[in-house]
C-alpha cells in the first residue's frame, strides 16, 4: 500500500509499499506512572507495521508520545526528532545506545521515493510533522501548541488537494485539571468542558488549510483508581463527530486506512479494551508514604532553581504522606502559590528526573491553586517545558531560550505572541468558559484560516 493508517492514541503508520514511518509510537499498556492505559487495541497487522518501520519520529518527550518501555520494540528502525533546543530528548537516547537523526526545522526531507516530512519544533519542546504520501499531505499536530506553524503549513497546504489534520481535540482529558481551590472545591467543571468537539476541530483544521479531519491523540483512559475520575473527560468515538458542520472540513473516523493513490478511506475498527481499574500501589505509589527529610534539599533546589516562579509565587507547598515543605519563593507575594499533593515514590521521581509535567498530566496528583487562577502560563510551560525539557531555568538561560525560538522564526513568533496577548485579555476580562470567550475564539480561527 501507499498510504497510511492511525491507530493507538497518536499514531500515524506510512506505507511505501512497507511500512517507512511512526509516529509517536505508544505502544505498550501504561504511561504516566500507571495513570493512562490505551482505550483501543492495537490491531496485530497495525503493530506489525509499527515494529517493521524503518524510522520511528517522536513529536515530544512525554510518555504516550516516546515511552521508554517501548523503544525495545522499535529499534529496528532509526528514531527521528524534531530540533528541539537543549537536545535533551536526543542526548538521552543517544546516551542509551539508540540510532537518533534530528530533523532540521522547517525543511523537506525525503524518507522514501514516495514519502517525505517537514519538521515544525516550537519553544513548548513540542513538534508538529508534515508527511507528503504520494502528493498527499497529513499534518500531525498531536497535542502540539501552535507557535505560528499553522501560519506557515496553510500556506503549504494550498498547494495540494487532499489535506489531512490529525490533531488533539477533546474534552481535557489530556492536560492537568485534578485542580482545587484552598477550599478543597474542585476548579474543574466537568459539564464545562464536555462541549461539542467536531466545530472546533473543523475550525483548527481551516486555520491550518486542511480539508479533512481525523481525531487523534486522545484514546486513552485513566485506569488508577486515583486518577479514575477524570475518565469523565475521556469521549466516546461518537462524541468526535456530534454537531460536525455540514460545510466542512469533513470529519473523518478516527482509525483509517487512506490509499494515497486511489484516496480510498477505509474505516479501521479496533476493539475497546476492557478497562480495569488499579491501584496506585500496583505502580510502586503509596499515598500513606511520607516525605523524607533527605527528600527536601533537592525539592528546595528544583523550585528555586527555576527563577521565573519567584516572580509570580510566594510559596510552593509539595505534600507526600501527611508531611508537607513550603519552599518560600517570594514574601512580597505572601499567600499567593501553589500546594502539590502526591505520593512520595512518583513525586521524588519526577522532582529527580525533571519530568513534573507527568505528575500534573497523570491527574491523580492534587493541586492547590492560592490566590492564582491557573497553572498557565506561569508555572507549568516555566517548570516543566523550558526548564525541564528546555534546560532554561535561570534568567539568562530564558532569555537565550526565547531569542533562539524567536530568531528561527520570527514573523511565527510575532503571530502568535499576537494571538496569545490578545486571547489573554479576552480571558482576563469575560472569563474562559463563556459564550463571548468561545465567539472571540472563533473569530479569531475565521480570520487565521483566510491567511
Amino acid at each position: 500500500m501507499i498510504g497510511f493508517e492511525t491507530i493507538g492514541s497518536a499514531t500515524i503508520i506510512a506505507y511505501d509499499d512497507v511500512p517507512v514511518l511512526t509516529t509517536d509510537a505508544w505502544i505498550n499498556d501504561d504511561a504516566y506512572f500507571g495513570a493512562w492505559t490505551h482505550d483501543y487495541e492495537i490491531p496485530p497487522a497495525q503493530m506489525d507495521g509499527i515494529r517493521r518501520a524503518r524510522y520511528h519520529w517522536f513529536s515530544h518527550g512525554h510518555p504516550d508520545h516516546l515511552n521508554i518501555d517501548a523503544l525495545p520494540m522499535l529499534t529496528g528502525g532509526q528514531f527521528l526528532l524534531s530540533d528541539h533546543y537543549g537536545k535533551r530528548i536526543y542526548n538521552d537516547l543517544v546516551g542509551a545506545g539508540h540510532n537518533v537523526r534530528i530533523l532540521r526545522d522547517r525543511v523537506w526531507e525525503q524518507l522514501s521515493p514516495l514519502i517525505r516530512v517537514c519538521s515544525f519544533a516550537n519553544q513548548n519542546q513540542d513538534s508538529v510533522l508534515l508527511i507528503d504520501i504520494n502528493g498527499r499531505l497529513i499534518i500531525d499536530a498531536n497535542d502540539s501548541p501552535d507557535f505560528g506553524a499553522s501560519w506557515h503549513i496553510q500556506r503549504i497546504a494550498k498547494r495540494y488537494g487532499l489535506v489531512f489534520l490529525c490533531q488533539l481535540h477533546g474534552w481535557g482529558g489530556a492536560d492537568m485539571l485534578n485542580l482545587f481551590d484552598p477550599s478543597g472545591r474542585p476548579l474543574t467543571d466537568i459539564a464545562a468542558k464536555r462541549r461539542a468537539i467536531a466545530p472546533r476541530a473543523q475550525r483548527a483544521a481551516r486555520q491550518f488549510g486542511a480539508n479533512r479531519v481525523i481525531p487523534f491523540s486522545s484514546f486513552h483512559r485513566f485506569q488508577r483508581t486515583d486518577s479514575a475520575w477524570a475518565n469523565a473527560l475521556v469521549p466516546e468515538l461518537a462524541d468526535y463527530q456530534a454537531e460536525a458542520r455540514t460545510s466542512g472540513p469533513q470529519m473523518l473516523p478516527a482509525f483509517v486506512r487512506v490509499d494515497c493513490e486511489t484516496d480510498e478511506i477505509i474505516e479501521i475498527a479496533p476493539a475497546r479494551l476492557p478497562l480495569k481499574l488499579r491501584p496506585p500501589e500496583d505502580f510502586g505509589d503509596n499515598w500513606g508514604e511520607p516525605l523524607e527529610h533527605a527528600d527536601l534539599p533537592i525539592i528546595e533546589r528544583y523550585f528555586r532553581e527555576r527563577a521565573h516562579l519567584a516572580k509570580h509565587f510566594g510559596f510552593i507547598e509539595v505534600k507526600a504522606g501527611g508531611r508537607s515543605h513550603a519552599i518560600r519563593l517570594n514574601p512580597a507575594l505572601g499567600d499567593r502559590g501553589l500546594t502539590f499533593e502526591a505520593p512520595r515514590h512518583s513525586l521524588m521521581t519526577c522532582i529527580n528526573w525533571q519530568i513534573f509535567d507527568d505528575l500534573l498530566i497523570g491527574n491523580y496528583m492534587k493541586t492547590t491553586l492560592h490566590g492564582v487562577e491557573s497553572l498557565y502560563p506561569d508555572f507549568s510551560p516555566y517548570a516543566c517545558k523550558f526548564a525541564d525539557n528546555g534546560g532554561a531555568k535561570s534568567e539568562q538561560e530564558l532569555g537565550r531560550y526565547f531569542h533562539h525560538y524567536q530568531m528561527r522564526d520570527p514573523l511565527g513568533m510575532l503571530m502568535t505572541r499576537f494571538a496569545t496577548a490578545s486571547e489573554q485579555v479576552v480571558r482576563t476580562f469575560v472569563g474562559e468558559d463563556t459564550l463571548a470567550f468561545r465567539a472571540a475564539k472563533r473569530v479569531y480561527y475565521s480570520l487565521a484560516a483566510r491567511g
